[in-house]
């Protein structure tokens, strides 16, 4: 039996804990935020867990957790940063050739002046999104110029305050009418894919974010093989063994990258494909062979 360290929110942990138990690996919840540590007395042993399935997100908390712990992860350190960084991925992925919405990275302090010449780039609306946010924390839709150098200058007022890593925003395309999709990446193989839609009420509304933790809802789907190599590509590209592709394709077909997850929350089994549960088995027995 492996012992498998799981550091991500209950409902994940929940979801794998009896599959992968059938498969010889045993998953133990080993939250690190949000809690106390001992630094000389930890929770944990290093001979407690034999692999680590992703990395914590809060890096600062990961980091203490990973030296603890002293594991290999599925997904570690790097993987979670390389995907973090929304602007970084965007840059590698078009420079890959891979289709991605029409960016701007800003680092903050910008003038008006400058922010002003970024808004013209672009037909409005446009999208204001924090650089390594995620479940669409921050993400903000400006229709006009005053709107935009608004929501600017609180993301400036936050990043004054010099405890804040991340000082950098980006500047997107609104892609209108889009359908959004996550696809899933295990070790190059996709193992599963959904829709993700907000419910009509909420449209009517004017809600736009198609985030499962705002509401939409994630329905399971076959998607093309155009897609799928879509997909493929984009997990080869950024070298993550198990990542979360979100693919927005407009009326028109076109499909953009928008944004990847190297610590994807599991979802219900009946979205993903036959066999999943073996394949992420394989990978973390794989882990551990490599140890």
């Amino acid at each position: 039996m492996i012992d498998l360290a799981v550091a991500n929110r209950e409902e994940t942990f929940e979801r794998m804990a009896a599959p992968l138990a059938e498969r010889g690996i045993e998953c133990h919840h080993v939250p690190v935020r949000e809690r106390t540590v001992a630094l000389e007395d930890p929770p944990w042993s290093r001979t407690d867990y034999d692999v680590g399935f992703v990395y914590p997100g809060r890096l600062m908390e990961g980091g203490v957790a990973d030296a603890l712990l002293e594991v290999p992860w599925l997904n570690g350190l790097e993987a979670v940063v390389t995907s973090r960084n929304k602007g970084g991925v965007l840059a590698r992925l078009e420079r890959g050739g891979i289709s991605v919405p029409d960016s701007v990275y800003v680092s903050n302090p910008v003038d008006d002046a400058e922010l002003a010449r970024v808004f013209e780039r672009f037909e409005p609306p446009v999208v204001v999104k924090p650089n390594s946010t995620t479940r669409g924390v921050g993400v903000a839709k400006a229709h006009d110029l005053d709107s935009f150098l608004g929501i600017c200058e609180y993301l400036s007022l936050v990043h004054d305050y010099r405890a804040t890593g991340d000082k950098s925003f980006l500047v997107q395309e609104y892609v209108p009418d889009a359908s959004d999709y996550r696809v899933m990446v295990l070790q190059g193989e996709i193992v599963g894919a959904v829709e993700r839609r907000l419910p009509e009420v909420a449209r009517e509304q004017g809600r736009w974010k198609h985030n499962v933790h705002r509401g939409a809802e994630a329905t399971g789907v076959e998607i093309p093989e155009a897609w799928r190599e879509i997909a493929l590509a984009v997990a080869e590209t950024l070298e993550i063994p198990f990542l979360g592709v979100d693919l927005l394709v407009d009326a028109g077909g076109r499909v953009l990258v928008n944004e990847t997850n190297a610590r994807p929350t599991i979802d219900a089994a009946t979205k993903y494909e036959p066999g999943f549960y073996d394949r992420l088995a394989e990978a973390i027995s794989g882990c551990l062979e490599e140890r």
